[in-house]
């Protein structure tokens, strides 16, 4: 099942249930080679779901020291799209590794968000659209 990582508002219970129709179940992790920012949200639905215009965002440094703290969540195939479509521009989703040592999906800076291509379990892109730029094994 795909990890989903959330350093951020996916942490919050009424975004999970607004985005995911549950409450999702995760673990404390931290992402590696990240730090944490804040950017301006002014998608109405967005605010609306989450309740503030600024909201946490990850850019990539590749500094092994450097850690952003949040939970990696299981969510099913169909929840990471749903996911995806809840997404402003200034996010895209990219693969990374938590210190756990798991990989995991997370939403970073869509201008500086680390565009580093990684090898995803084949049971996380079962029946992924075709336009969806996995990197399959």
């Amino acid at each position: 099942m795909p990890l989903l990582f959330s350093y951020g508002t996916l942490q919050q219970t009424k975004v999970q249930v607004s985005t995911f129709k549950r409450e999702l179940s995760g673990t404390p992790d931290s992402l590696v080679g990240y730090v944490l920012s804040q950017v301006v949200i002014d998608d109405p639905g967005v605010v609306r779901s989450s309740g503030t215009t600024h909201h946490p965002i990850v850019r990539y440094t590749g500094d092994p020291d450097s850690r952003v703290s949040g939970t990696a969540f299981e969510v099913t195939v169909q929840e990471l799209w749903q996911a995806d479509r809840s997404q402003v521009g200034v996010f895209k989703r990219v693969s990374a590794e938590l210190l756990s040592g798991r990989t995991t999906w997370v939403y970073v800076d869509a201008k500086n968000g680390g565009d580093r291509p990684r090898r995803l379990p084949r049971n996380w892109v079962v029946g992924a659209p075709p336009d969806d730029p996995i990197d399959h094994e």
